[in-house]
């Protein structure tokens, strides 16, 4: 690739990273408005309430940026990137859509999401470190807890596809690709997608987070902008935790006419499990941090190990 495809590239990616999170923003206030009866969402600017994002965003404007007097200032300042910044070069890695429509395809794809992911959780450890205030602190350590407990089967789940497929890369893995994966592959789809939202500490994992509990966890200190740039993170992370099982389990780009609506295809996929996400919100209580350990442990660990035993035999079988 030449200098001006590589700048087209990453230019579009960089559109998809500011715009896309946005939208399921905006989503995620009109879904929660009709499943429980909102009406403040549906008000903000006349037809539908288009312009709630928008009041959403003047309002994180015109608060006061703040920092403890005790805290860490430069770690302090650092999270909200630490948080954001890994989302964006995630999206680089993704297949879209087929004939090289990614940012740019890697030899050891999934490897790379997934530790770039892990990144990305830091930015709330370290900003609950950093803020020299007891309930950050402890929603700091319920987020590493979290992590520890469900990068495994977050991992394990991937393996399992990278070893039907034969290889680490996205874009190949899409290309060996199956229909009959998606029965085969479900207790692997399931499993990472959940182990995805519990990292993005999402309902019902957000315990890391609980308002009513530890007054916002690690973002307790943050105001303003940088409050926003967390925000923003979860969104980001809902449209890669999405748009990687999509990838990884549903067949990404593939169905009819793929050749002419891949692109499509894949950000259908994508938007119906960020749809997902913002249901579970409304429809499942937020879990003790006891029952989010154990649930990693005793149910998400085996069914992953159960996975790749599976499709090990499978394997062999077909071999």
């Amino acid at each position: 690739m030449d200098v001006w495809e590589v700048a087209l590239r990453l230019a579009v990616v960089l559109a998809a990273f500011l715009v896309v999170p946005l939208l399921v923003g905006q989503a995620e206030h009109k879904v929660m408005a009709h499943m429980q009866g909102r009406l403040g969402p549906m008000h903000a600017g006349g037809f539908h309430g288009w312009a709630q994002l928008v009041a959403d965003g003047v309002k994180f404007v015109q608060k006061e940026d703040t920092v403890p007097e005790g805290a860490d200032r430069r770690i302090f300042r650092l999270a909200p990137a630490v948080a954001l910044i890994p989302y964006l070069v995630v999206l680089i890695a993704i297949p879209v859509g087929p004939d090289g429509l990614v940012g740019q395809s890697l030899d050891a794809g999934i490897f790379f999401v997934l530790a770039v992911l892990g990144i990305g959780v830091l930015g709330s450890l370290i900003a609950g470190w950093a803020s020299a205030n007891k309930y950050s602190l402890l929603g700091g350590l319920r987020t590493a807890a979290q992590l520890m407990a469900y990068e495994l089967p977050l991992l394990l789940s991937a393996a399992s596809v990278a070893m039907a497929a034969g290889t680490l890369s996205l874009t190949g893995i899409l290309n060996e690709f199956e229909w009959w994966w998606v029965p085969w592959q479900l207790v692997g789809a399931f499993v990472f997608f959940t182990a995805g939202l519990a990292e993005l500490q999402r309902p019902p994992f957000d315990a890391p987070i609980a308002p009513e509990e530890i007054i916002f966890g690690a973002y307790t200190e943050y105001s303003g902008l940088r409050f926003a740039f967390f925000l923003l993170a979860e969104y980001a992370g809902i449209v890669v935790v999405s748009a990687l099982t999509a990838v990884l389990f549903l067949g990404g780009w593939h169905g009819p006419f793929s050749d002419q609506l891949g692109w499509l295809w894949t950000l259908l996929k994508t938007g119906a499990l960020c749809f997902v996400v913002i249901w579970a919100r409304v429809a499942w209580p937020r879990l003790r941090a006891d029952q989010i350990q154990k649930f990693a442990w005793t149910v998400l660990v085996p069914l992953a190990l159960a996975q790749i035993a599976f499709t090990g035999v499978i394997k062999v079988v077909m071999g």
